[in-house]
């Protein structure tokens, strides 16, 4: 299982790329502190598509990104197709990995998909960290809305503000990973704050709950 709880690490060590190497070719302490580096961000945005309650689902998806990395680490060097090759990008290319994995795991969702009430559709991403296990229903009113209101930007907005906040990328990784200009995403991220603030604000941002 893997450790989703806050590591020591905020960014990564000047030496990556060695800690990359070392992985790839078996070292299990290198592998285990680029876990500890990036299991926590990578589960936080995991969790913030599968939605509170769904940690189960999160943990899947998070484990099946780290064996995929790890597969592609072990074939570094050798040709095969997918394999990682240090050019200072793990991190875009990491999440990368995560938003691929993301994607197939939303449509086995749509495949699978039974009716649902309409409040189930505000499970997306708060911008603040939530507990482990937290029931909605527990959850502050300021929270609640928060997710409302991520749920109802459109899926381009939605996605820069989850690569920025809860994947931690920087503007210009985000540009590398979803191979668009970094001016346009500065706007984009402006457009989708802008637009949380008059959610939250506005009239209608505080939805009712469940009886």
């Amino acid at each position: 299982m893997l450790d989703t709880r806050p590591g020591q690490h905020d960014s990564p060590p000047g030496d990556l790329p060695a800690l990359l190497k070392a992985a790839g070719e078996g070292d299990e302490r290198a592998w285990r502190a680029i876990i500890d580096l990036y299991s926590r961000r990578v589960y936080a945005l995991v969790k913030s598509r599968v939605g509170p309650g769904r940690h189960d689902v999160a943990e899947e998806v998070t484990q099946s990104v780290f064996v995929t990395v790890a597969t592609k680490l072990s074939a570094g060097g050798e040709g095969e197709a997918g394999a990682y090759v240090e050019q200072g990008r793990f991190e875009s290319w990491l999440f990368r990995i995560v938003m691929n994995r993301l994607r197939d795991e939303m449509r086995r969702r749509k495949r699978h998909a039974e009716p649902t009430d309409p409040g189930a559709l505000a499970h997306a991403a708060g911008l603040a960290a939530d507990g482990e296990g937290e029931p909605d229903a527990e959850m502050p009113e300021e929270l609640h809305r928060l997710r409302s209101a991520v749920a109802l930007l459109s899926d381009a907005d939605r996605q820069v503000v989850e690569l920025r906040h809860h994947a931690g990328l920087s503007f210009k990784q985000i540009s590398e990973l979803l191979d668009e200009p970094l001016g346009t995403l500065l706007a984009r991220h402006h457009r989708a704050l802008k637009k949380l603030k008059e959610l939250m604000t506005g009239p209608a941002a505080a939805p009712a709950r469940p009886a």
